[in-house]
Order: structure tokens, then C-alpha cells, then sequence
């Protein structure tokens, strides 16, 4: 896992990283492109919705929605990856803040049509935690919104240690990766769809 100077230090290769290893097939971005199609589409069904993008990171979903007049929120800890983000969407409201800290003053006082975030919560290591601010996040969604999750995750145990076994040396165990069958014991309505042996996307309505 890195901290906010490591993404600082990554900013730069980021996306083009994440395609090479895209096109490979493997951990921990096999998948990548349709978990984030299945947010945008998801998104595009409701014109002129207002987004949350938390560890939006260099803004690959928020700048394809930006591009169609949505109205952009975000935040996310790496104060290089804002930079690109805002030259990428001059007009958008981004702040700079490790949302395990909890929200942004300027975010936690609004609602948003969908809350989205993609290949960042895996930096929530406690479980616990992470369903407490999921809830958290459900107050801050208008009627009929929805929160968007995709990431580097599994149905249960047996195929993340699949993938685990697969990765070999290149698995991060600093990284929590969602486990579907436990969030539903806390989150039953749940949709869950799988793109790859390691990626998925997870729905929450309110």
C-alpha cells in the first residue's frame, strides 16, 4: 500500500501502469476498464446527476462524466493526483484529504446522486471501519442514490486466496480487498457483478 507521497511519486506512470497491466490479465487489474464502463454506464443513466468521487485518483471515470456535464465532487490524499485531476476538470470541486479521516468539510455538508469509489477502498484495513463509513456515506446520498464500488475484490475467501496463489510476489498484504459474502451481512441488498478472477463491482442503494 502507498501512502500519499508514494501516489505523489506514481502520478505521473499511473494510467499508463494500470493499462500495461490491464492488458496482461493479471492482479491486481484484470478487469480494470469494464469495472469502470459498468460505473460510467450506471452513472449516464441519470442526466445531470451530482458526483462524488472519492480517491479519485487521476480522474478516470470523473473526467469521462465531467466531459458530459455532470457536476464533479471529490477527494483523495495525493496532492499530484488533484493537479491532474483539476487540469483534467477545471470546473470541478476537488479537495485534498485522506477520506479515512473522515469527509471534507465542503463534501460532509452535501448529497450527491451516486458516491463512487474506484480501486481506493481496499486502503481501509479495518472492516469494521469501512462498513461504519460505507454507512456513513448512505446519509450523504439524495433519494434514490446510489454508492458505486469497484475494486480489486471477491465472492468469498476461496477465490481470493485463488488469486493470492496466482499473484505470487506481486500480492500487496498491506491492502484489505472486499469479500461480497461478508459485506452483505451488513449490506443484504447489495449488487454484485464480476469481471475478472480479481475485480468486481458492488452497488449500494439507500
Amino acid at each position: 500500500m502507498r501512502d500519499s507521497n508514494g501516489f505523489d511519486l506514481w502520478a505521473d506512470d499511473y494510467d499508463n501502469n494500470v493499462i500495461k497491466i490491464e492488458k496482461s490479465g493479471k492482479y491486481p487489474f484484470a478487469g480494470y476498464r469494464q469495472v469502470l464502463n459498468s460505473i460510467i454506464n450506471d452513472i449516464l443513466s441519470t442526466p445531470k446527476a451530482k458526483i462524488l468521487d472519492l480517491g479519485f485518483g487521476t480522474a478516470p471515470i470523473s473526467s469521462e462524466l465531467y466531459k458530459q456535464g455532470y457536476e464533479i465532487w471529490g477527494q483523495d490524499f495525493s496532492q499530484k493526483m488533484l493537479e491532474i485531476a483539476q487540469k483534467k476538470m477545471p470546473n470541478a470541486r476537488l479537495f485534498l484529504k485522506d477520506f479515512s479521516e473522515g469527509l471534507e468539510s465542503n463534501i460532509a455538508s452535501n448529497k450527491f446522486d451516486y458516491i463512487i469509489a474506484t480501486y481506493s477502498l481496499h486502503h481501509i484495513l479495518n472492516n469494521d471501519f469501512r462498513n461504519t463509513f460505507i454507512k456513513n456515506l448512505i446519509a450523504h446520498l439524495n433519494e434514490s442514490g446510489k454508492i458505486l464500488i469497484g475494486d480489486v475484490m471477491f465472492k468469498d475467501y476461496k477465490e481470493r486466496d485463488f488469486c493470492r496463489n496466482d499473484a505470487a510476489e506481486e500480492w500487496d498484504d498491506k491492502e484489505n480487498y472486499i469479500i461480497v459474502d461478508e459485506l452483505k451481512l451488513v449490506f443484504p441488498s447489495i449488487k454484485f457483478e464480476k469481471f475478472s478472477y480479481c475485480a468486481g463491482f458492488v452497488e449500494i442503494k439507500k
